[in-house]
Order: structure tokens, then sequence, then C-alpha cells
């Protein structure tokens, strides 16, 4: 059954190909940029590659973001928080870590999600299966904290523990939540060395968010399925 997915980040990397994937089996994708000129690779699926609309929008500007859903008049069954970033790698001095730093990762990581669910929540209203997936990372769990990349390990962890009370809140909506250890990922963000090709990522993972359920709501789980502690 084709669904209507909101993506956010969708200009490279991982959303790129969640985009690129969702759109090839059917779905109507609403992919969205902050820069959308600048994102050749997805303005180029708008016409190779179905059903993708591209959409300019700041996640951490909330009006932004409730213009851009209260122009969508129908359902949305699937919204994926993908948009996120990622400064800093070193230890407690690394000079990567100053307050523009933590204030822009922090809004685009974890009140970029906040702010997307809740201005779609009319849509997902109007979905017979409404589903929340939130891209964190298995650096966001406490139980294996071996340091460095201190702002965006607390970002996903604050992402993280946002999805698990989203799941709370949303349940006697029939809302489900859930947040995704995307893998080790070779992009932009995860470098060259890494385990796993972006397509390899969003097919596991979107085939996760096609489990999702009200049975399920509140996983914290990566994108073979896999438990990830908390």
């Amino acid at each position: 059954m084709a669904l209507t997915v909101l993506i956010t980040g969708a200009n490279r990397g991982i959303g790129l190909e969640l985009a690129r994937q969702s759109a090839a089996r059917g779905d109507r994708v609403i992919a969205t940029a902050r820069r959308p000129g600048a994102a050749p690779d997805l303005v180029d699926l708008t016409d190779h590659k179905g059903d993708v609309e591209v959409r300019g929008v700041d996640v951490t500007d909330p009006v932004q973001l409730d213009a851009l859903a209260a122009a969508e008049r129908t359902a949305v069954d699937l919204v994926i928080c993908n948009a996120g970033q990622y400064i800093g790698r070193g230890g407690p001095e690394d000079p990567a870590y100053d307050r523009d730093a933590w204030q822009s990762t922090l809004m685009t990581n974890v009140a970029g999600p906040f702010f997307t669910v809740r201005a779609f929540l009319p849509n997902l209203a109007r979905s017979t299966s409404p589903r929340v997936a939130i891209i964190s990372s298995i650096m966001a769990s406490s139980e294996r904290a071996p340091g460095k990349s201190y702002i965006y390990r607390a970002s996903k962890a604050a992402a993280t523990n946002l999805a698990r009370n989203l799941a709370a809140d949303l349940a006697e909506r029939g809302i489900a939540v859930g947040a995704y250890h995307p893998g080790w990922v070779r992009t932009g963000m995860g470098g060259g060395s890494a385990d796993i090709s972006a397509a390899e990522s969003a097919e596991g993972l979107l085939a996760r968010f096609d489990a999702l359920s009200m049975n399920t709501t509140g996983v914290f789980e990566d994108y073979r399925g896999e438990t990830m502690p908390f």
C-alpha cells in the first residue's frame, strides 16, 4: 500500500536515499531541505523517481513547519525526522564545542524533530496507520559511552528520549513512534570507512518503519531490527 511520507533532511546521505527508495516503491514523498537549490540530487528525484515533491523548510523554525503542514491537506502516513548536524568529534577541549555549535546542533537534532512532529499531528491524525520515525544513533546510548563527540552524543540521547516520550503521549491517538540507529553509514557525516552504504541503511530502515505499530511503539532499534541499549 502506497504511503504519503514526509522526510526532513532529504538533501543528502540517508535522507536522500530514503526519499529515492520510498518513491521507487510507489510512495508519495514530501522531501524537505533547508536549501533545495543546493541539493541537485534531490531535485533530480522529482523528474526521474516517481511522486516526489521538494519543499524548502528549516526544521528549527516552527512557523515554517506549521505552514508546510497546513498546506498539506491530506493525510501523512509516515513522518521521518532525519535532518541532523554533527559538529565536533574530539574530547572536552575540542574548540568546536562552542556556544553556537551547541545551540545549532540541539535545535536541529532535538527541537527539529519535536517541531516537525507537532506541526504534522493533524496530518498524521488523518492516516489510518500513522507513524513517526526519529533517526537517532547508537551514539545516543549511555550504556555505550566511550567519550568524544559530546554535542552529537548528547543531542541523539535527547532525540531518543523525545521519541520515547512522544510514543507515550501519542499512544492514545494511535500514532506509533520509534527511534532508529541507521548503522555506521558511508556518507559525508559517517565517512568513507563506514560499514554500510546509504542504500543498505535506507532499505533496512524502511523495513523497520513498515513494521512499526502500536504494538512496538517506543522502540529504539537499528536498521536490522536489533534493539539498541539506551
